[in-house]
């Protein structure tokens, strides 16, 4: 069985000013484009379909128009909620949607209930695992923690329990959205930290054929079943180095897998250039960046003048400018952006704790009420987006 494996539309997010809607649609052809040149028996969309809960009409029609075209290509769809879409909202007429082969999985509770496809060998069961919230799922889910690796594997083990209850030999895929150990961030992808842990470990979908992930936006293989796709286009200048693209994926009779990357369409390159002003309107190595979208970091100890209009005369697509001016080494600035730079919330929570206490940082009782109060306002963030 052939099957194009996605993730991360995002539909309705922009670059910095950018409107990505055009992008977004050439996207959407190359997909179907791609599923009907490969004759592929499944697509695979694995969350974050909309960049929010509520996203703009324009989105909803692209999205809209999306589902129409597989539908009409007879291309069965598998797709899960991410931690960006509002569950209800996406899943709204799924049952409906269903009987044109569009399968919606946005509910907790259908973790362990399949979509069964054939093909010449048998059955595939496909289980979608939507993003799943620990605090607004585990008592759901019955799981034993409060954690990630709780809640998904109380979903995997109903996932397992439905496939031991099968013929021998189904094979089984799995959609789920989720930041895996392994894996490799970037900045555009949502905090869904949880008591200072982010990650799940890989052994969690354990006894699954193929795995599609989604969350990280960074095409990665993480053991040869359990593969991110990445998202389709770039959504910050941390995703510069990427190659955008999608997993073609071909689950062999026996469940033996083999994987190929299909490019996806690029609007505009990236770059990211740092150097003093000067500098860099003068570099003739950076004259391949010039027709690129550009985030520019300025080294000048001082600010230049119009520094934003001056890159733009070489540069006419500068995004991004950033000011990090050269410091001596003993310089109070540049020490404590150091000391920031890669620290999570609950470290610098910590740190701000040993500071102010002469040096004694909280023990394990106060680690717990920050951790606590770090995920009480992520918590809060999430609830209220999705109830916009």
């Amino acid at each position: 069985m052939k099957l194009l494996h996605t993730s991360d539309w995002h539909l309705g997010r922009s670059f910095h000013r950018v409107n990505l809607l055009g992008a977004q649609r050439e996207f959407i052809d190359h997909l179907v484009r791609t599923a009907r040149e490969h004759r592929v028996d499944a697509v695979l969309v694995a969350g974050d379909v909309y960049d929010r809960a509520v996203p703009p009409l324009a989105a909803v029609e692209l999205f809209d128009e999306a589902l129409h075209r597989l539908a009409d290509a007879g291309i069965p769809t598998v797709m899960i909620s991410g931690n960006h879409d509002s569950p209800r909202r996406l899943g709204v007429g799924a049952g409906l949607i269903e009987r044109a082969g569009i399968h919606l999985r946005t509910d907790p509770a259908g973790c362990g209930t399949p979509v069964l496809l054939a093909d010449d060998h048998g059955d595939v069961a496909f289980y979608g695992l939507p993003y799943l919230e620990p605090a607004l799922v585990r008592e759901e889910l019955g799981a034993a923690g409060a954690g990630h690796a709780a809640v998904l594997g109380a979903a995997m083990d109903r996932v397992r329990a439905d496939l031991a209850a099968r013929p021998a030999g189904t094979r089984s895929v799995v959609l789920a959205h989720a930041f895996v150990t392994g894996g490799a961030t970037s900045d555009s992808e949502r905090d869904i930290t949880v008591g200072g842990v982010a990650s799940v470990p890989a052994e969690v979908f354990h006894g699954v054929h193929y795995t599609a992930l989604g969350h990280l936006h960074g095409s990665q293989t993480i053991t040869e079943r359990i593969r991110y796709s990445g998202s389709p286009l770039a959504y910050s200048f941390s995703e510069a180095g990427h190659r955008k693209s999608m997993w073609l994926v071909d689950l062999g009779a026996d469940g033996a897998v083999t994987a190929e990357r299909v490019d996806c369409p690029v609007p505009r390159p990236l770059a990211r250039i740092r150097g003093r002003l000067e500098d860099l309107l003068a570099d003739p190595r950076l004259e391949r960046h010039e027709d690129a979208w550009v985030e520019a970091t300025l080294t000048d100890p001082v600010r230049p003048p119009e520094p934003m209009a001056a890159l733009a005369r070489r540069f006419p697509h500068t995004l991004s400018l950033v000011l990090d001016p050269d410091h001596t080494p003993d310089d109070p600035l540049a020490s404590y952006a150091q000391r920031l730079r890669g620290r999570t919330d609950q470290q610098i929570a910590e740190d701000f704790v040993a500071h102010v206490r002469g040096g004694h940082g909280p023990d394990d009782a106060e680690r717990a009420v920050l951790t606590a109060a770090l995920d009480a306002v992520r918590l809060d963030d999430t609830l209220g987006e999705v109830a916009r």
